[in-house]
Formats: structure tokens, C-alpha cells, sequence
């Protein structure tokens, strides 16, 4: 299969050396792997080789969406879980009423009681006969043509699911303006593969389209979560091996929640999918990514030794660079170095949806957790975005409570860069 890609956006070439995904990666290529990525870079139309899967795998090049040749709009049932009539509903779309109290006028299925949006997907799945399957949510406007990019992914035998940006729908309403910025559900510009831990490592089922049978395969959506069933669904496809792809060319809508009330509800109830998703997906939703040196510095920072953790910054960045020869010496140094400033951002955010109850107890009596409270609430950098965190984070707290676990508050420090992290670059090396 001849297919056109895009390098994405984080690639750096030095000669034979491949540098960028996410998380970032390293390859080596031999002259024909070169002579693959010059063509990419080009816009060339190239045929699938072991490089062309693990760059794709990897993140570090995207599939250039162009007309379908094996599916049309005709090869897809899209499939509404409604409760009570839809605010948008999608023409030709099958509904199923989820138990409405008064039965959906239209809808081809209702359930005898309200089940969750996991089970009325279930029951609309079993009666589709086309070889893909379209998830809409009743609160969605997809537009003519929303389809046509996405198609053209499922000519990869391998792709399973992909799913398109989802952006907030415009409004005059303070509420209106911040979701069109900051919804959960809008994953930005950039395509990428969906993965635990990348760039993106989620997309939410108010717009998806899949492989029928994959899903099937996979069980369908956990009827037993009533939040975060489409992430679950993501993850045990990518886990069976199939490619899961977010396409931002192809956008839809979504509708933000009409009072600030029902918005806060709604960030806790996101937050109280993290402990059951946890216990089924180890590891995958821990609160900070980072190297335990990037860390440390800040910490010492934050316990007012600036000096001791600029120290520690710029001597992990050195000594990545001894760690990466393949790379120039200024581009390893940089990268380390900017990694250990994301890492402040990361740490912020992990503090005010995840840590801040137990810094709050700290900072009865350490100046250290204080001030760690201060500087995580000055980054959020607008009091609703404070309120979003702390809200997703009431949720997380009662999720934890429920399933009597830890592990979404719990930080993986293995990452990139630092000793580890180097190896783990090292163990992505590619040749072709």
C-alpha cells in the first residue's frame, strides 16, 4: 500500500539520526531508511516497511489524509446513545434510547432501564452490519464531510479506531469562551496515535468511528464504568495490537454544559474515572511523567536552594549529552533542559489535580508544601482553570475512596530524560 505521510512537528534529522515522538525516541536508519525519510519529507507516496511502522508507532510521522479507497460513507452505521431526545441528532444515525422516561420518538432500540452510555453503545453495535461503526453522542453536530478523512485511515488492515477533533461549540458565555479553549474533549491541532502516556493518550467517544468487529473482539465498552468507558475501549484495542489514530482535519462539535454547576459536576465526574481506569490500565493515568532529577530540582527550588536545583538541571542535561553521542551536543542539552521546565508545568498541574489534599495537610507545617500550593495555583493562571483541576481532582479523590486505591495519585519517575530515560531512547533505535 502506497500511502503519503507528514513528518510530526517534534522531529529533529541529524544525517542518519531520527530524533522526535512521543514520548521522544531515537532511530538510526541505514541509506535506504534515509532514503524513506527523504521521501516523506518530500510528500512523497511511499510503501509500508518495518521504518514506516515504527516512525508511525512511535509518533514521529502521521498519515496524510486523502481520499478513502476501501470504505465509503455507505460502510458506516453511526450509532446515538440518547437519554431523551437528541439535541443534535445525526441524520441516518440508529438510536438508542437509553431508558428515556418518555420513549425517543425514532429511536430503533430502547433499553427497559437507564444503563449508561456504555451499554446503549453496546446494544446499538450488536445490530450493525456494516464493516465500521460511527459513536456520535446526542450533544454532537457533525457536519457533512466530517467522515471523509477519517475513512481514509481504516485503508491500514491496522487501524482499529480513529477519531476526529472534537471542539466546543461557539457561545457569548464566560463558560462558552473558556470550553472553546480548554475542553477535554479538543485534543488540539496535531494528529497523532493514540497511546497511554503519548501526546495524546485518549479520545473521548462523543465522536469515533471503529472497526466493528474490533470492538467486538475487544468485548465492547465496560458496561460497569460510567465514566471513562471510551478511554478503557482505547486502550484495550491499542493493547490488541490495533492502531488507534486521532485525526484533528476532521472536526465535530460538542456542546459545553449550560451552567457553571453542571460544568463543575461534570470535571468531577471525569476525575472519578481515574481510579477504576487505574486498576484496569496499571500505570497508564499516573499524574506526572517525569525524570526523578528534573523533579528534585524543583524541588529543591521549591525549598529554596534555586541554586542547588539549577545545579542538578544543568548537570542532568550534561550528562545526557555523553549519554546521546549520536545526537549534537547542543540539541541533547536543550532537550534535557527543556524537559526538566516542562516538568515544572507537570508537577503544577499534578499538585491541583491530584497532590493538593495532602500538600494542604503539609502546609499546616512546612513552608515547602506552602509554597509548592502558591506556585501550582499562580500556573493555573486564571481562577476557572484553578476550579476546573480542583474539581477534576474531587473526582479522582472519591474514585479513589470507592475502589480503595492509590495509583492515580501515584507519579511514575522513569521517565526522559536522566539514566533511564537514555536507555529507553537506546532501545528505540531503528534501522531499515
Amino acid at each position: 500500500m502506497m500511502t503519503r505521510y507528514q513528518l510530526d512537528s517534534s522531529v529533529e534529522r541529524f544525517g542518519d539520526i531520527l530524533l522526535g515522538g512521543s514520548p521522544l525516541r531515537l532511530f538510526r536508519t541505514t541509506a535506504a531508511g534515509t532514503r524513506t525519510v527523504d521521501a516523506i519529507e518530500r510528500g512523497d507516496e511511499i510503501a509500508t516497511s518495518q521504518l514506516v511502522d515504527r516512525l508511525l508507532d512511535a509518533g514521529a510521522i502521521h498519515p496524510v489524509a486523502v481520499e478513502a479507497t476501501r470504505f465509503t460513507v455507505a460502510d458506516v452505521t453511526v450509532v446515538t446513545p440518547t437519554l431523551g431526545p437528541p439535541v443534535h441528532p445525526t441524520p441516518g444515525a440508529l438510536l438508542v434510547d437509553d431508558g428515556s422516561p418518555d420513549p425517543v420518538t425514532g429511536a430503533a432500540i430502547r433499553l427497559s432501564e437507564r444503563s449508561g452510555p456504555a451499554a446503549a453503545r453496546n446494544a446499538g453495535l450488536a445490530a450493525v452490519t456494516t464493516p465500521l461503526v460511527a459513536f456520535v453522542d446526542a450533544d454532537v453536530v457533525a457536519s457533512p464531510g466530517w467522515l471523509d478523512p477519517l475513512l481514509a485511515h481504516f485503508d491500514d488492515d491496522r487501524v482499529g479506531l480513529v477519531a476526529p477533533r472534537v471542539r466546543s461549540t461557539p457561545g457569548a458565555t464566560r463558560l462558552a469562551n473558556y470550553e472553546s479553549r480548554h475542553s477535554p474533549l479538543d485534543l488540539g491541532p496535531t494528529p497523532a496515535p493514540v497511546v497511554a502516556g503519548g501526546r495524546v493518550s485518549y479520545v473521548p467517544a462523543a465522536a469515533i468511528v471503529c472497526r466493528a468487529d474490533a470492538v467486538r473482539a475487544v468485548g465492547g465498552f465496560d458496561e460497569s464504568l460510567r465514566f471513562g468507558e471510551d478511554v478503557d475501549l482505547v486502550w484495550r484495542l491499542a493493547a490488541t495490537g490495533w492502531r488507534c489514530r486521532y485525526e484533528p482535519t476532521s472536526v465535530v462539535r460538542h456542546d459545553p454544559r449550560r451552567d457553571w454547576a453542571a460544568w463543575f459536576r461534570q470535571r468531577a465526574a471525569y476525575g472519578s474515572s481515574a481510579a477504576p481506569l487505574s486498576q484496569r490500565h496499571p500505570g497508564a493515568l499516573a499524574p506526572l511523567r517525569a525524570s526523578a532529577w528534573s523533579v528534585a530540582a524543583w524541588a529543591l527550588a521549591s525549598a529554596r536552594h534555586p541554586l542547588a536545583g539549577a545545579a542538578v538541571a544543568a548537570a542532568t542535561s550534561g550528562a545526557l549529552v555523553a549519554k546521546l553521542p549520536d545526537v549534537p551536543g547542543s540539541t541533547a542539552f536543550r532537550l534535557a533542559a527543556s524537559g526538566t521546565v516542562r516538568a515544572g508545568g507537570q508537577i503544577a498541574q499534578a499538585v491541583r489535580r491530584a497532590w493538593w489534599p495532602l500538600l494542604g495537610i503539609a502546609a499546616l507545617r512546612s513552608g515547602t508544601a506552602r509554597r509548592a500550593l502558591l506556585a501550582s495555583a499562580i500556573a493555573a493562571r486564571s481562577p476557572i482553570r484553578l476550579a476546573d483541576d480542583v474539581a477534576y481532582s474531587i473526582g479522582v479523590w472519591r474514585g479513589m475512596a470507592a475502589e480503595g486505591s492509590v495509583a492515580p495519585i501515584t507519579p511514575d519517575l522513569r521517565g526522559w530524560p536522566g539514566r533511564s530515560g537514555a536507555r529507553r531512547l537506546a532501545r528505540y533505535r531503528a534501522t531499515a
